[in-house]
């Protein structure tokens, strides 16, 4: 029986999975982020990274490398031709030659599509909405920061929640909920002023950062009027992401699949979002679409693609 691995590597955790020809996960192991960009040997780095994780599930399954029949990667920061050209250089080096490698944005279409084909909005870390179509093009759009307007990440909602709290306390601009629950509830040991020593906790992300993404969502579905703005401005940037991959790819007139994927999606009360999300999206492309919360690992994507392309 062949057995096949799957890796989603991310900037701060990579996933190594051990599939079978039925598609049955049989083994999991977690490593450190294997992002380049992160890390100060760059693309040696994260193939010996990779590398190390590969032999440890090896070691975990009792396996050899000659046993896989082959090995997909998504990996962050795999955008541009010369980054794939690096690390498949490198991985090849250490022996794997039935190898393939993508942009981590695209298994996470593959696995929450039924047909294989779908758009993949991602909010978590970062932004970016990455495609894939009927005819096997892919496509991504986002992923660059300020560069590409990038919003409604977890960074960028906690920052915003901080500048609700400020403009309502400090400016006396407008009464919030967001701004209550920040400071009756959140941090109640805290006076106003207090609050301006979080910023750093903010910039570094941890616990302080998804207590604010928390109560972002919290006054969102209390109906926040601050709040339901920065709501509309995401749903408003996320609908037209997903209509410019509608009119440039190949993908049915109507009930094309979107697949949600990212902590801000799949972890949080995000259902105002994505209400709102799908109301602009269809009204923006003029077409019914199905909308697919991702329920699963992304790391199933690598088998659900192996199986398609390259099993054969």
């Amino acid at each position: 029986m062949p057995f096949y691995i799957g890796v989603d590597g991310g900037g701060t955790k990579t996933a190594y999975a051990l599939f079978n020809e039925k598609e049955e996960l049989l083994a999991l192991r977690e490593g450190p982020g294997t992002n380049h960009e992160n890390l100060d040997d760059a693309f040696d780095g994260a193939a010996a990274r990779l590398w190390e994780g590969i032999q440890g599930l090896l070691r975990d399954t009792g396996k050899s490398l000659d046993e896989i029949a082959f090995t997909l990667m998504g990996l962050a920061g795999v955008d541009h031709p010369f980054q794939y050209d690096a690390l498949m250089q490198r991985l090849r080096g250490y022996g794997m030659e039935r190898l393939e490698i993508f942009n981590d944005g695209f298994i996470v279409v593959k696995a929450g599509s039924r047909s294989g084909a779908a758009i993949g909005p991602n909010l978590g870390t970062g932004t970016c909405c990455n495609a894939i179509d009927r005819q096997g093009r892919r496509v991504q759009l986002g992923g660059l920061g300020e560069f590409s307007g990038d919003i409604g990440n977890g960074q960028w909602i906690a920052q915003q929640a901080f500048r609700v709290m400020y403009d309502a306390f400090f400016l006396g601009i407008e009464r919030s909920e967001l701004a209550k629950l920040i400071v009756c509830s959140a941090f109640p040991s805290h006076n106003p002023s207090d609050l301006l020593g979080l910023i750093p906790d903010i910039e570094a992300g941890g616990e302080v950062t998804r207590t604010f993404i928390r109560l972002f969502f919290e006054a969102a579905n209390l109906g926040d009027p601050p709040v339901m703005r920065l709501i509309d401005k995401m749903a408003t940037r996320g609908a037209q992401l997903i209509n410019a991959h509608l009119g440039t790819l190949d993908f049915p007139e109507e009930d094309a699949e979107i697949v949600l994927s990212g902590s801000i999606h799949t972890k949080l009360p995000s259902g105002v979002y994505v209400n709102l999300l799908k109301q602009k999206a269809e009204a923006l492309s003029g077409r019914r679409l199905e909308f697919i919360l991702l329920d699963r690992p992304p790391v199933t994507g690598c088998i659900k693609w192996i199986m398609q392309a390259y099993a054969g």
